[in-house]
């Protein structure tokens, strides 16, 4: 149980308003200097300055919570989830409430994770982050590997030392933290390095087994977009067997152990030199095989007299040649009839070019007898008005030319 504080101030004194707030203020601030506090988020707004104000919660009460620009959020804030905030207890007496200033912030709970994590990865999944089209295949004998990890941990030495038992090759370390508010930024720094120098062949994203909040770095979306966006194969090592990270479904390979990773991307020595036996054995039959199906062939050939080889030539020459004059004589009995076709094509077009002239000619009699110049010449004239529009009648008339068969006039009206 809580003890109740004993007053410090009597009850005759009396202070300003600005006192009051002030006084206030430093009694909070020296009793709660730093605490933590478990609840719900909820009213979360980020302002124009990057500060974040929001509202911690359960059923019984709520205080406002306050997260300066620059405080180092894991994870994205949303209403409803659960979280503990540690902090120092404040005032605003511009609003007479008090506060807590958020110095750390982390999930509550591992439902609360999971939920968050089970909503991230449908999120990342509708963008075709880990569609299998994207996965690209492990190099068979990769000369030089790229580690991001911790270099004082344990996943990194496991790693080095099954490479060497299996097959040595250049490993490149780039050292990022694998836990805490820094480690998916450094991760995802490391995924980048290596795409941008291309100096391994594949990379290895590793780290050793853990709590579940301490895994999630690699379920930030940072990590996960850097490694569904690596051009260089890359394999995810984080965890044991039983623990699925975001990053292993961005990754091309997931290995259920950081030691797996390495076994995944070179083979034993021993496995080489089994494949190289059974190569050459593949080859080495093939070999004979062929040289036994040649020596078959060669012995089954018959050679004919080299007269008779002759003579049959000589008869496919004959053979040829009556075909070549058979097709020779067809196509010039239908040049023959193609030019007799063409000699009448004159005299038909003559006769339809007669006839066309005709038609002509008459067409254009038709048009000169119906043209409206012939009327014209008999004495009559048409009247248009200012719009060049013909004036059928006087009642409202407005004549502004008279066309005559041998010019037009133009009639100016006096009003």
């Amino acid at each position: 149980m809580i003890e109740k504080p004993q007053p410090f101030v009597s009850s005759d004194m009396v202070f300003s308003v600005s006192d009051a707030s002030a006084l206030l203020k430093n009694v909070v601030e020296t009793a709660f200097p730093r605490i933590r506090i478990r609840g719900e988020l909820s009213q979360i707004t980020r302002a124009s300055s990057g500060h974040m104000y929001m509202t911690i919660k359960d059923a019984g009460a709520a205080i406002s919570v306050i997260i300066w620009r620059g405080t180092p959020v894991p994870f994205k804030l949303e209403d409803g989830i659960e979280v503990i905030v540690t902090g120092r207890f404040t005032t605003y007496p511009a609003r007479s409430n008090y506060q807590i200033i958020v110095s750390e912030i982390e999930m509550a709970g591992v439902g609360a994770i999971l939920k968050m994590l089970e909503e991230r990865k449908r999120k990342l999944a509708a963008e075709g982050l880990f569609d299998a089209a994207r996965k690209k295949p492990l190099p068979r004998l990769p000369q030089r590997i790229g580690v991001v990890t911790s270099p004082t941990g344990a996943a990194f030495q496991d790693i080095q030392n099954r490479l060497r038992e299996r097959f040595p090759v250049t490993v490149v370390l780039y050292p990022a933290t694998v836990q805490g508010a820094t480690a998916a930024a450094e991760v995802a720094a490391g995924i980048e390095y290596f795409n941008r120098v291309k100096n391994v062949d594949v990379i290895i994203v590793a780290r050793g087994g853990g709590a579940l909040e301490d895994l999630l770095p690699f379920s930030e979306e940072i990590v996960v977009r850097a490694a569904a966006a690596s051009e260089i194969p890359l394999i995810s090592g984080v965890g044991h067997e039983p623990d699925w990270m975001l990053i292993d479904f961005a990754a091309d390979v997931r290995a259920p152990t950081p030691t797996g990773a390495a076994e995944m991307v070179v083979p034993t020595k021993l496995s080489l030199i089994q494949e190289l036996d059974n190569l050459w054995h593949r080859l080495s039959n093939n070999f004979t095989t062929r040289l036994t199906n040649a020596k078959n062939r060669m012995e089954s050939i018959i050679i004919k007299n080299p007269k008779q080889m002759i003579m049959e030539r000589q008869q496919r020459l004959d053979d040829l040649t009556r075909t070549i004059n058979i097709i020779i004589n067809g196509k010039i009995v239908t040049a023959h009839q193609r030019m007799d076709s063409v000699s009448t094509f004159v005299n038909i077009l003559q006769n339809k070019m007669q006839t066309l002239s005709q038609s002509v000619n008459h067409l254009g009699q038709m048009l000169n007898s119906l043209s409206y110049k012939n009327v014209l010449t008999r004495g009559y004239a048409i009247v248009r008005d200012e719009k060049n529009q013909i004036v059928s009648r006087a009642d409202g008339a407005q004549p502004a030319s008279i066309e005559f068969a041998d010019g037009i006039i133009p009639v100016q009206i006096k009003r």
